[in-house]
């Protein structure tokens, strides 16, 4: 997640779609095919600003068969269960694209960010829908800044593949053949797409650890740099590489929600408290403004040089000899006046800094009702995660090890498993 540090970091998540219903439902978000959506930022005026770098040419599932026929793919030594599709979200925070013109930088960005979409999943080819999402509205920058603002990012729905080299048989008549490479398929493979990599040193061989094995990168950490170094190399300098360790692909729905709400709770916190910075420093004006007068009261009173009382500004003035008019003397004339400037400005000074008093404490008041609402929408979040997080705390590494056998399950879409040699191995993130 943003740390809301100022820095503008790149983010790609994969995630796997491992039944025909997370298919179907990626697809109906992707491409907004339903009239109405549970995400109350979506914003369906502005669907049609929405940017196809590919666009489907049928529903998802269907594109997957017809690839399959016309031999792009292959299913071969699959499992019924095994995971046929993937999705990639390539992101960067809100703030970046809003700090850079918004929409039309949004567009050329995510079209570069396309091309590395393209190297990363193996070619075009494999790519069933690629779209730009500029309809969904950032809710706490919106508020904070008194504007719309969007949060543009890229959905990529791929096939995972790899390529299989298939080897002439033990049984092949002739013996020349045997162990030979018979044909080269394009195999669907989610398992091997994501391997862990070995971590290289400068002369590009494997580094090893204590015990001499291969220290292994997560696939995952190799798609953050990878997208990080193309951006970099398209040349968009000011961003930096999302923050390592980050497992954010392993997280559910609701654990991503409780998080997500957690940093619009912490954005508002601050918000509110720069409200109510802004109060204190107007009643802190106030208050200096009401001791400067009270101390030119005090002058008044105790200079006679340069002040007068009201009986004396009372007599000022002589009674003309006939009518009512009254003379004053040029002396005379110049004090009243300085006195009217002094009491006109004095009392604009204390109207206005009634005002923005009056504005200070009204800002106060809707933030700390946004704080307030945003608060209990996360501790009903929070509520519902909490069993998940009552357990990680009695027994982590029971819990962590249930987790990874649960995400362990595309690997059995392995033709052969992984050698015990690499059980045990060290993980860069």
């Amino acid at each position: 997640m943003a740390r809301n540090d100022g820095i503008d970091r790149t983010l790609a998540r994969n995630q796997d779609l491992e039944t025909p219903d997370d298919v179907a439902k990626v697809q109906e978000h992707n491409e907004r095919e339903k009239d109405r959506y549970s995400n109350v930022d979506i914003v369906p005026e502005r669907t049609p600003l929405n940017v196809h770098f590919k666009a489907p040419t049928d529903d998802y599932v269907k594109m997957f068969e017809q690839m399959e026929q016309d031999k792009v793919i292959s299913t071969r030594g699959l499992k019924p269960d095994a995971v046929k599709y993937g999705e990639l979200v390539f992101d960067v925070n809100s703030a970046y694209f809003y700090n850079h013109g918004g929409y039309e930088f949004a567009k050329q960005f995510y079209a570069d960010a396309y091309k590395a979409a393209v190297k990363i999943v193996g070619g075009e080819q494999y790519i069933l829908s690629a779209v730009m999402h500029a309809d969904e509205r950032n809710q706490a920058m919106s508020e904070a800044l008194g504007e719309d603002v969007y949060h543009y990012h890229l959905h990529v729905v791929y096939i995972p593949v790899v390529e299989k080299r298939i080897l002439w048989s033990k049984r092949c008549k002739d013996e020349s053949l045997r162990g030979t490479v018979k044909e080269v398929i394009t195999q669907v493979s989610r398992s091997k797409k994501w391997e862990s990599k070995p971590v290289l040193d400068e002369d590009g061989n494997p580094m090893l650890n204590a015990k001499g094995k291969k220290i292994l990168k997560s696939s995952y950490s190799v798609l953050q740099d990878d997208f990080f170094h193309f951006m970099r190399n398209a040349g968009y300098t000011d961003v930096e590489r999302g923050e390592r360790g980050s497992t954010e692909e392993h997280l559910t729905v609701t654990q991503f929600k409780v998080q997500a709400e957690q940093q619009r709770l912490e954005a508002v916190t601050g918000l509110v408290a720069q409200a109510e910075q802004s109060l204190e420093d107007a009643k802190s004006a106030t208050e200096k403004q009401k001791k400067k007068l009270e101390a030119l009261q005090k002058e008044t009173k105790t200079s006679k040089t340069i002040a007068l009382t009201v009986q004396d500004i009372e007599a000022i003035g002589k009674k003309a000899t006939f009518g009512n008019n009254i003379t004053l003397t040029p002396d005379e004339c110049d004090t009243l006046k300085r006195y009217a400037v002094n009491g006109i400005i004095a009392n604009a000074d204390n109207k206005r800094l009634k005002e923005k008093l009056a504005s200070a404490e009204k800002t106060v008041s809707i933030w700390k009702q946004r704080y307030n609402a945003l608060h209990e929408k996360y501790q009903e979040l929070k509520k519902k995660a909490q069993p998940y997080l009552d357990a990680l705390e009695i027994a982590s590494e029971r819990v962590r090890a249930f987790l990874n056998a649960i995400l362990a399950r595309g690997k059995e879409a392995q033709e052969h498993k992984q050698p015990d040699h690499k059980r045990g191995q060290d993980m860069e993130h």
